[in-house]
C-alpha cells in the first residue's frame, strides 16, 4: 500500500493515505481482513509480508499508514486502546530506574497508569505543570529522565503546553517527547513538526468519531536522534508484536472509516464550540469557562500558533459547587451523560465522579465543581438551549 504525497492536504491523506483500491476488485474502501493466519509460499514465503494477524494484518496497516501519514510520521502503529499504545510506549523505551515527567492535569486513566502500573515496576515519575516550561526542567533529573509525556491540551483543565519549547528542555536532557494528541487530533495539531518524537492517540475519541469503537495510536517521527533511543521505532513495534494488545481488522477499519471524515467533523466541533463558549460566558451559573480559543485564556497564545483551531472540548465550574454540577450533567436531554469524547454527539460529564475518579486525593484532583463537555456536531441552537435549561434550572 502507498500513500499520497506528503504535501497533499490533510483531507487527501485522510481519504487515501495507506488505502488504494483492493487490486483483485477495485473496491475503495479496505477490506476487512477477518483472518489470524495466511497461507505461505513455502516455508518462510510470506505473501507481502504476512503471517500471522498479531504481526501484521492488511486493514490495520492501512490504518497504520494513515496515521503516520496524518502526522508527518516514520511509522503508526495501532493498539486496542489508547492506553495499550501508551504502556508499549513506556515498555519499549524505559527500564527499571528510569524516570519520566508527567503531567500535573492529565488524563486519570495515564495517571492511575504511571502510578499504579509502571511506578510498581520500577519507572519512577514526577508531575509538572507542563504549561510551566521552568516546572518542567527542575522535574527532570538528569541521566535518568527519558521521557517527558504531554498533553495538550490537557484533560479536564484545558491547560496548553508549549510543544517546541519542551522538546528542546527534553531533548538537552537526552530525553524524548511524547505528547498525546487526543484533544487536539492531528488535523489541528502536528506536535512532531514541533519537535516531539512520539505522539499517541486515543482513536476511540476524535479518530474514530462515532463512539462506536477503541483503539489507540502511536506514531514516531521520522529522525529520533536522542542518544540512546535512535531506535525507538523498532522498539517499538517489536513490542507491539511481543505484548500484542493490537487492533483487530473490524476495529482498524472503523478508525480508517472516521479519519476519512475527521477534517469535517472537527471544523464543525470547533465552530459549535465557540457558539457554546460564548454562551457559557455570560451564564450566571458559570463561574469559570475553560477553552484555549478565549483570549483570557493564559494558553491562548501558544495555543493559537501550535493550532490550526481550539478544538471541540470545553470546561466549567459552576458558582454553586458539587451537586450543582452532578445535576446539570443529569437534567440534558441532548447532552448524554458518559464517559469518552470527540464522537459527532455531544457528551457531559463530571470528571470528579467519573473519568478523573482514579485521581481522587492525589495532586491531580480536580475541582468538585467541574463540569466536562464533549462538544458535538449536533444544531448548535438545540445544544446551547438544552445546556441552558440546565443550567437554569440547577446551576
Amino acid at each position: 500500500m502507498t500513500s499520497p504525497p506528503a504535501d497533499h492536504g490533510f483531507a487527501t491523506r485522510a481519504i487515501h493515505a495507506g488505502q488504494e483500491a483492493d487490486a483483485g476488485t477495485g473496491a475503495v474502501v479496505t477490506p476487512i481482513y477477518q483472518v489470524s493466519t495466511y497461507k505461505q509460499d513455502g516455508i518462510g514465503g510470506f505473501r507481502g509480508g504476512y503471517e500471522y494477524s498479531r504481526s501484521a494484518n492488511p486493514t490495520r496497516t492501512a490504518l497504520e499508514e494513515c496515521l503516520a501519514a496524518l502526522e508527518g510520521g516514520g511509522r503508526g502503529f495501532a493498539f486496542a486502546s489508547g492506553l495499550a499504545g501508551q504502556d508499549t510506549v513506556v515498555r519499549s523505551l524505559l527500564t527499571p530506574g528510569d524516570h519520566a515527567v508527567v503531567p500535573s492535569d492529565a488524563y486519570g486513566g495515564t495517571y492511575r497508569y504511571f502510578n499504579k502500573v509502571a511506578g510498581p515496576q520500577g519507572i519512577e515519575h514526577t508531575i509538572a505543570s507542563l504549561s510551566d516550561v521552568d516546572a518542567v526542567r527542575a522535574a527532570i533529573r538528569p541521566g535518568t529522565t527519558k521521557l517527558v509525556w504531554v498533553e495538550t491540551p490537557t484533560n479536564p483543565l484545558l491547560n496548553i503546553a508549549d510543544i517546541r519549547a519542551l522538546a528542546e528542555v527534553a531533548h538537552a536532557a537526552g530525553a524524548l517527547l511524547v505528547v498525546d494528541n487526543t484533544f487536539a487530533t492531528s488535523y489541528l495539531q502536528n506536535p512532531l513538526a514541533l519537535g516531539a518524537d512520539i505522539v499517541t492517540h486515543s482513536t476511540t475519541k476524535y479518530a474514530g468519531g462515532h463512539s462506536d469503537v477503541v483503539g489507540g495510536a502511536v506514531v514516531t517521527a521520522q529522525d529520533i536522534t536522542v542518544k540512546g533511543l535512535e531506535d525507538a521505532s523498532e522498539r517499538i513495534a517489536f513490542h507491539q508484536n511481543s505484548i500484542g494488545g493490537i487492533a483487530g481488522p473490524f476495529d482498524a477499519w472503523l478508525v480508517l472509516r472516521g479519519l476519512k471524515t475527521l477534517a469535517v467533523r472537527v471544523e464543525r466541533h470547533c465552530d459549535n464550540a465557540e457558539v457554546v463558549v460564548e454562551h457559557l460566558m455570560g451564564h450566571p451559573a458559570v463561574e469559570a469557562v475553560f477553552y484555549p480559543g478565549l483570549d483570557t485564556h493564559p494558553g491562548h497564545d501558544v495555543a493559537a500558533r501550535q493550532m490550526k483551531r481550539f478544538g471541540g472540548m470545553v470546561s466549567i465550574l459552576l458558582k454553586n459547587g458539587e451537586q450543582s454540577a452532578v445535576n446539570v450533567c443529569a437534567a440534558t436531554k441532548i447532552w448524554t451523560l458518559g464517559e469518552s469524547l470527540g464522537g459527532v454527539e455531544s457528551l457531559i460529564e463530571h470528571p470528579a465522579r467519573m473519568t478523573h475518579a482514579s485521581v481522587a486525593g492525589t495532586e491531580l484532583e480536580v475541582p468538585r465543581n467541574l463540569v466536562r463537555l464533549s462538544v458535538g456536531i449536533e444544531d448548535v441552537g438545540d445544544l446551547v438551549g438544552d445546556l441552558d435549561a440546565a443550567l437554569s434550572a440547577h446551576g
